[in-house]
């Protein structure tokens, strides 16, 4: 089975090791890097080509909706993007949606939301159906 190759985006290192630990549970993942600032994931998702890039909003050198931004216009086929945050704010929820992002994970809802939306975003490569569809 090939592996969900996932780059990891968030300024706190501890948050980086505890998320990567939190990963590496699950066999379909792999975590291909850990990136600490927002101007070097052009460059991070160019060399090692992820499936999924899981973005921290909140970074001192480039907010997260800034590079978000950066990787959908200039990357050909932009791996998907899940963005990762603290803040529980409806506009930055808004503004993730319009620039594209395929998912939207309060850290307090990490440990429940994350594997679940990564597994719907990349069923193939997980080895897991994808769930049906909630009529809403």
């Amino acid at each position: 089975m090939k592996k969900i190759r996932t780059l990891m985006v968030d300024d706190s290192p501890e948050f980086l090791q505890a998320a990567s630990r939190f990963l590496c549970i699950d066999p379909a993942i792999e975590v291909i890097a850990q990136i600490r600032r927002g101007r070097e994931v052009l460059a991070a998702i160019r060399e090692h080509q992820p499936d999924v890039v899981l973005l921290d909003l909140a970074m001192p050198d480039l907010h997260g909706l800034e590079v978000m931004r950066q990787v959908r216009e200039e990357i050909d086929e932009p791996p998907r993007i899940v963005i990762l945050t603290l803040y529980d704010n409806p506009e930055y929820r808004e503004q993730s949606t319009a620039l594209g992002a395929d998912g939207f994970i309060y850290k307090s809802d990490f440990g429940v939301e994350l594997l679940p939306t990564i597994h719907q975003l990349i069923p193939n490569r997980s080895g897991r159906d994808p769930e049906p569809e909630k009529d809403q």
